[in-house]
């Protein structure tokens, strides 16, 4: 079978869309052309938002497992898609409820906070979710003296606890995205490009975060390219976000960080690029993959994603 033209399967996925009343929510790690056919595009903050408040029948997500079920739990009455179902996440992999259930029964009487990047058995064991937008902030919410777990990345959980000098204890989980970005690399980029300004997600290892100009979630480094009055930014974050920093400002020159492994090319989610056109075309088509949470699930996962919404929504925290 010939494969359709692009502006053929574009036309076909918005007449599904519109029959069908379905939305499709993409976050900034999908490739360009699926950003630009989504109906809304953002951070793991903004479209938790987004799920929680549409008129649509049927949510398509062009992301995660995890970013899936948060939809899912927070509007349980829809139909929930995802075009690959094998589409996870290795932070997310990295905590168990097995596991994780062992480590909060070893370490009591503290306020659990997890990541968003996460199953929704591992929220359902939580007090409050958190993204990389609002961490600091869910955390700065909580009484000083309030002792905390935080999880699963190691890389936020230890930048949370520089922001704020609370007790936290952190889980040992990692993205393999950010963990693997190349300070070597970076270097070596701001000495080819003079006056380049380096903009980091809090993923990032210490010693990356250590030479960063900006330190942001993926929705506050495209901000900060927006407003800020440089001409180049050394990106250490998947370079999916790149489509948008060059679509608001394309005058900007924009580098992405390579990995350490610089075999690799860049330092793309393969997760994230697992979800295609062509899957969000049959995906639509078929309504499957469908996105199941076990209702009780849904029931304990929600309450920590509402408090987070809710904190979200406070002014001056």
């Amino acid at each position: 079978m010939a494969r359709r033209k692009d502006t053929d399967i574009v036309s076909e996925i918005k007449l599904l869309k519109k029959n069908k009343n379905a939305i499709i929510l993409a976050h900034y790690y999908q490739t360009n052309d699926i950003q630009d056919i989504a109906d809304f595009i953002g951070d793991s903050l903004a479209l938790s938002q987004k799920a929680a408040s549409n008129d649509a029948d049927i949510i398509l997500f062009a992301g995660v497992k995890f970013m899936a079920e948060t939809a899912k739990i927070l509007a349980p009455e829809k139909k929930v898609l995802i075009p690959d179902i094998n589409a996870g996440c290795s932070l997310a992999d990295s905590c168990k409820a097995k596991d994780f259930k062992k480590f909060i029964k070893e370490n009591p009487g503290r306020t659990i906070i997890t990541y968003v990047n996460t199953t929704a058995e591992i929220k359902a064991l939580s007090d409050i979710s958190c993204t990389s937008s609002n961490a600091v902030q869910i955390v700065n919410s909580l009484p000083p003296d309030e002792k905390i777990i935080f999880a699963p990345d190691r890389n936020l959980g230890n930048y949370v606890i520089n922001q704020t000098g609370r007790d936290i204890i952190v889980w040992n989980g990692t993205c393999h995205v950010h963990e693997e970005f190349s300070l070597e690399a970076i270097l070596k980029l701001k000495d080819e490009n003079k006056g380049a300004k380096v903009i980091v997600h809090p993923e990032c290892e210490l010693p990356v975060r250590m030479v960063a100009d900006f330190i942001g979630s993926t929705s506050a480094l495209l901000n900060f390219t927006g407003k800020d009055d440089g001409n180049c930014y050394i990106v250490a974050t998947e370079p999916g976000i790149l489509h948008q920093m060059k679509k608001e400002n394309p005058q900007k020159t924009y580098l992405p960080v390579p990995p350490r492994d610089s075999t690799c090319g860049c330092s793309e989610c393969n997760f994230m690029k697992m979800i295609t056109m062509e899957k969000i075309y049959r995906c639509l088509k078929t309504e499957k993959p469908e996105i199941y949470v076990n209702k009780k699930i849904i029931i304990e996962a929600r309450k920590p994603i509402q408090r987070m919404l809710e904190i979200s929504k406070k002014p001056g925290l």
